[in-house]
């Protein structure tokens, strides 16, 4: 039986236990990061969201102090690589640059997937958004969002998509255009663009970065761009909306960790993203890559998050998609 002495001396053993472990934890958050950190980019290089990993890792790696190596993790529409950051939880040194496609649209566009993307990921914050442009060839006979959904009409097209945007844009033009089209699956958006100039598609969706490099270039044309409004990189390009009635598709790009990371870990990262993200030149760099900014913090991202996955869950049910 313990003694009135031994009991206080175990009570104060243990405090001083649990203070020294609470003042560790503190000091670990405190230096956080101590090594290199890793952005997994679930789509090719070359995608938007390629591009904005790759700003985003150079600003923050400069602010924090470590390099952030960017990894690409493509294919099945984000899948693998939002599995793998999904995986890797508490770690706060793997983080997944999220898109609408990974984050959103899956869970509308697949039976199953391996993850859930609430609760197996912790928010960090929100980066910006784009559109895509509806892209043929020069020679393509239609000039406009007109004489295309009449030729669509009377001709069997087949369309390339890397990302559940590009999905979505096209199958939800063909549906409320009222043509068929034949659906032609790719890694990323960029195998799409290799496969249209090379003539074994008819037409692609390019996110507004990628499409206005080819139609600077003269290899594409762009004919509508699937937002309301006009792409501030792309005035000349009309919304598909004023010819399709009701055609609405955009996406947005984020920073996401696994679920159960130190929550010191993951302020740090926030306050991080939102200063590099103030910074004009970091802005200029998305925006020069065909990015709206529209920065949220981790609450708002949260939020965004839930409303998105019901905003999807319409586009690809208006756009006539089967879950697979």
């Amino acid at each position: 039986m313990l003694t009135s002495y031994s009991t206080r001396s175990f009570f104060k053993i243990g405090l001083q236990a649990m203070l020294a472990v609470a003042c560790s934890s503190a000091a670990l958050a405190q230096n956080y990061p101590t090594k290199p950190i890793k952005f997994v980019v679930p789509f090719p290089a070359g995608s938007a969201t390629d591009s904005v990993g790759r700003i985003v890792a150079q600003a923050m790696s400069e602010a924090l102090a470590q390099p952030i190596t960017v990894e690409n993790k493509a294919g099945a529409n984000g899948i693998p690589g939002a599995d793998f950051v999904k995986s890797a939880h508490g770690d706060p040194y793997t983080l997944l640059v999220t898109t609408s496609t990974t984050q959103a649209a899956n869970v509308s566009l697949y039976k199953k997937i391996p993850y859930d993307p609430v609760k197996d990921f912790t928010p960090i914050g929100k980066i910006g958004g784009t559109g895509f442009i509806l892209m043929v060839k020069p020679d393509f006979p239609a000039k406009d969002m007109k004489e295309f959904v009449a030729y669509a009409k009377t001709h069997k097209l087949a369309y390339g998509h890397g990302s559940s945007g590009s999905l979505v844009s096209g199958a939800l033009v063909s549906n409320l255009g009222g043509f068929d089209a034949l659906s032609v699956p790719y890694k990323g958006i960029p195998q799409a663009m290799t496969d249209l100039l090379g003539g074994q598609i008819q037409f692609a969706f390019a996110d507004v970065g990628n499409a206005i490099t080819q139609i600077k270039g003269g290899t594409l044309r762009g004919l509508g761009v699937t937002t309301t409004v006009r792409a501030g990189k792309a005035p000349n390009v009309p919304p598909i909306a004023d010819t399709v009635k009701g055609y609405d598709v955009s996406a947005w790009f984020a920073i996401m960790a696994p679920a159960g990371i130190p929550p010191d870990a993951a302020k740090k990262l926030e306050a991080t993203l939102r200063t590099v993200l103030a910074k004009p030149d970091v802005r200029e760099k998305l925006g020069n890559a065909g990015i709206d900014m529209d920065v949220q913090d981790s609450a708002a991202l949260a939020k965004t998050i839930d409303a998105e996955i019901k905003k999807w869950a319409g586009w690809v049910k208006l756009a006539g998609i089967t879950p697979e």
